[in-house]
């Protein structure tokens, strides 16, 4: 056998170690390409915490379904009226029938029972209890959408100029959507508005009764110096995260959206935080990125009029779809169990009267809800508002599948002095996608033609 002489053997030491040098790079960067490769729901964005520069951005202003990062805007709901004195963290929230009937993941509370605000608090931020978010709602709000009209002013005032939002916690709704840069605003507002309440999103594990609920979040136990905020999971949105982190006085905050898995998630945000957290910033004390969000008081008004905050929440009539045993034991957000949960269709609760369903916050697409540009698919009209809703929500849940990228609105027009109400689908990148989706909902026996917006 010849022997490689010593240039050689140089020559080939240089080569092994250019190659290992670049396998290592190329390990380190694998997530942000997979990320950004042929994935519709992704989205990303860094933000330096101390100055509002964007370090990071990919598809950060495109509508993405919030999943349970909705949480984020209960959450601060519910530690606004903690730091006015309206809530108390001993305050008893009671669980209506719908709240009770939530789907998984949940705290578990049965119709009729009450739990602590605090409770509340630790279970939406570990387990992201979805039974605990709809009562909370229900118990500030007076109803789910009275609860929706204050998360959407809420969100205006903060500057979150591409979200909507439908529901407290999250769970499927064709009209909810956000953008990952309207959710490191919310994260950024989250830690400088309540400092006194922003450690709950570093709880690793909470115990209530026999249940230890373990935080979703993996990443606190795995990257050094973060301490939250939130994840989220449902078919439609794929995996998403918010997270704050720090490194002496550097921080900020990142938000990943759509990931194919958790753990695809988990290692794209790992990505980020090592290669953006080194260019932040490492000023201190420069004060609040966000301005104070000052108090609604026509807000207050309203909830004292539906139901006063130490009332029990109402109970819907129409309570939430059965679903079998295998569906019910499917969660909402991710666990260790399983990377890629199925989450089934939301049944929003029935407004008592169509009275209710107008005076509810942008019902019909307006600035905060407007429709999608290019090209859409419309499929119904209907002169009631609720049945237009009824109708959006039923074809987006029948046709979860092929409308999983498309966001739902409504549209109203005049005809012979009567408002009516269009149903479309928006958001498909070319004439031929909205034909090819029509042509799939038609084999399922629902009216659809494809327009231009």
């Amino acid at each position: 056998m010849r022997q490689a002489s010593p240039a050689n053997l140089n020559n080939l030491s240089f080569l092994q170690l250019g190659v290992a040098l670049l396998t290592a790079i190329a390990i380190g960067f694998s997530s942000i390409a997979e990320a950004s490769a042929a994935n519709s729901r992704y989205a990303a964005i860094v933000i330096d915490a101390n100055t509002g520069k964007t370090l990071f951005s990919a598809n950060a202003d495109a509508a993405r379904f919030p999943a349970s990062l909705t949480k984020m805007m209960t959450l601060y709901l519910v530690f606004e009226r903690l730091a006015s004195g309206k809530l108390q963290k001993t305050t008893q929230v009671p669980f209506s029938q719908y709240a009770a009937g939530q789907p998984p993941t949940k705290l578990g509370i049965k119709a009729g029972q009450s739990v602590s605000v605090e409770t509340i608090i630790y279970s939406m931020v570990t387990k992201s209890a979805n039974d605990s978010a709809t009562a909370i709602g229900e118990f500030i709000g007076g109803s789910q959408a009275g609860f929706a009209r204050l998360m959407n002013a809420k969100a205006r005032a903060l500057g979150m100029t591409n979200t909507h939002f439908e529901n407290a916690s999250g769970l499927p709704d064709p009209q909810q959507h956000s953008s990952a840069r309207d959710l490191a605003l919310l994260g950024l507002a989250l830690r400088e508005h309540f400092p006194q309440y922003y450690p709950y999103f570093s709880t690793h594990s909470f115990t209530y009764g026999r249940q230890r609920m373990a935080n979703h979040n993996h990443l606190l136990s795995r990257v050094k110096g973060m301490d939250g905020i939130k994840t989220g999971y449902t078919r439609a949105s794929g995996f998403n995260l918010v997270s704050s982190v720090a490194d002496g006085n550097r921080r900020i905050v990142a938000v990943v959206m759509g990931g194919q898995t958790a753990r695809a998630r988990d290692d794209h945000m790992a990505d980020l935080i090592a290669n953006y957290l080194p260019k932040a910033s490492g000023r201190s004390g420069g004060g609040d990125l966000i301005a104070k969000a000052k108090e609604d008081k026509a807000d207050d008004t309203r909830i004292a009029a539906a139901a006063p905050i130490a009332a029990p929440a109402p109970t819907p009539e129409r309570r939430p779809e059965k679903k079998s045993k295998a569906a019910a034991a499917q969660p909402a957000d991710e666990t260790k169990a399983a990377e890629e949960p199925v989450v089934q269709a939301y049944a929003e609760p029935v407004p008592q009267s169509k009275a209710a369903v107008l005076d509810a916050v942008d019902p019909i697409a307006t600035s905060a809800t407007k429709a999608p540009s290019g090209w859409a698919i419309q499929v119904a009209s209907s002169p009631d508002a609720q049945q237009a809703k009824s109708l959006l929500t039923k074809t987006g849940k029948d046709a979860s599948s092929i409308l999983a990228d498309a966001r739902g609105y409504t549209v109203p027009f005049e005809k012979g002095g009567v408002t009516y109400y269009r149903v479309r689908f928006g958001g498909f990148a070319s004439k031929s996608a909205a034909w090819d989706a029509c042509g799939a909902l038609k084999k399922k026996k629902i009216a659809c033609y494809a327009i231009l917006e």
